[in-house]
């Protein structure tokens, strides 16, 4: 059995380094194209204005296997050079691909074709074609419920926790390229909605059982919301970069709804892009454009673009773009975790 493991579990997923192609000229050859490398260009352009605009505080939403396909260092690298000032996402990208590599763990390059009981026997994971260790998933598990054990008892936003878990790593003395420790460092906000839907959430109902009738740390969702809808209200001026779709894209889209609720004057998202494979024919939320979310006054008119492009293949060209474009060179970092001691 331990032969058929080291078989599958041998060859890296390896992240992809936007300092290393210049992607410029093939953008502007886009540009002048038609169909989805026409909107890819508009949209690389787009997120370029929004670095240019000093006003403007960018929103990264993530949804999808992202991390674990080889896009996490992307995200280092916007976080590192104040690209972006607000992150949402699902559990899974900030837990069980980037926390858990930050733990020494692996993502591993696999096939779709290959015989999952085999894997199953192994305890091997396969997300299409890449493959994880399930016993390193359940240590991972395990160091959230040490950290959820190591806090006071009381409700936390996702926010809250996660620079829990940044300040873990930094206390560690990681030294590695994680989405979660440079966000702790540059003090940018986390946010995951669904929390408990990642390992995350293996870890705290541990926790929790654990504790039978005892005080508990528990995740509360309705924090995560008014904390980020107090980040647009000082905000005002927005942008969003959306990666998929799913519960992401709305948390951050109904900020704008819920600053007027609470009688808080902001705009809508002045700049919104989103890459993704969803339609919009069957009336889901990840394939609803961008144009549909201004009839609910969450995005305006002018500067929004769709992307239909599958993650991997798009998000590297326009974070490419944007990136050797510099204009991050003269741009401040908001550092929104301040706002909340």
């Amino acid at each position: 059995m331990s032969m058929k493991r080291d078989i599958f579990l041998k060859e890296k997923v390896e992240h992809f380094d936007i300092k290393g192609f210049n992607p410029i000229p093939l953008i502007e050859s886009f540009d002048k194209m038609a169909f989805q490398s026409r909107n890819l260009a508009r949209a690389s352009k787009i997120y370029d204005k929004m670095i240019n605009d000093n006003d403007c505080s960018i929103i990264l939403c993530l949804a999808g296997s992202l991390f674990s396909a080889g896009l996490k260092k992307i995200v280092y690298d916007l976080i590192m050079n104040n690209m972006v000032d607000v992150i949402v996402s699902v559990g899974s990208i900030i837990v069980d691909q980037d926390f858990f590599e930050a733990l020494g763990f692996r993502h591993y390059r696999g096939t779709p074709f290959v015989d999952d009981n085999i894997l199953r026997q192994n305890n091997i994971d396969r997300i299409y074609d890449t493959y994880i260790d399930e016993n390193e998933l359940r240590s991972c598990d395990m160091t959230i419920k040490r950290i959820a054990n190591s806090l006071s008892t009381r409700p936390y936003s996702s926010r809250e926790f996660i620079i829990e878990m940044g300040k873990f790593l930094s206390e560690k003395g990681t030294d590695v390229e994680s989405v979660v420790l440079a966000a702790y460092n540059k003090k940018v906000p986390i946010f995951v909605p669904a929390f408990s839907d990642c390992s995350a959430g293996f870890g705290l109902i541990s926790h929790q059982s654990e504790r039978r009738d005892k005080p508990k740390v528990s995740i509360d969702s309705v924090k995560d919301f008014l904390e980020l809808t107090r980040i647009k209200s000082v905000a005002k001026e927005t942008g969003v970069i959306m990666v998929g779709g799913g519960v992401p894209k709305n948390f951050a889209q109904d900020v704008i709804v819920a600053v007027d609720i609470l009688n808080q004057a902001a705009p809508m998202h002045k700049y919104a892009i989103q890459i993704t494979v969803a339609d919009e024919r069957d009336g889901g939320l990840s394939g609803s454009t961008l144009k549909e979310a201004h009839s609910w006054g969450k995005v305006e008119r002018n500067f929004e673009q769709m992307v239909f492009s599958e993650a991997t293949i798009a998000f590297p060209l326009i974070a490419g773009y944007v990136y050797h474009k510099n204009n991050w060179k003269k741009r401040d970092p908001k550092q929104y975790n301040k706002l909340f001691g």
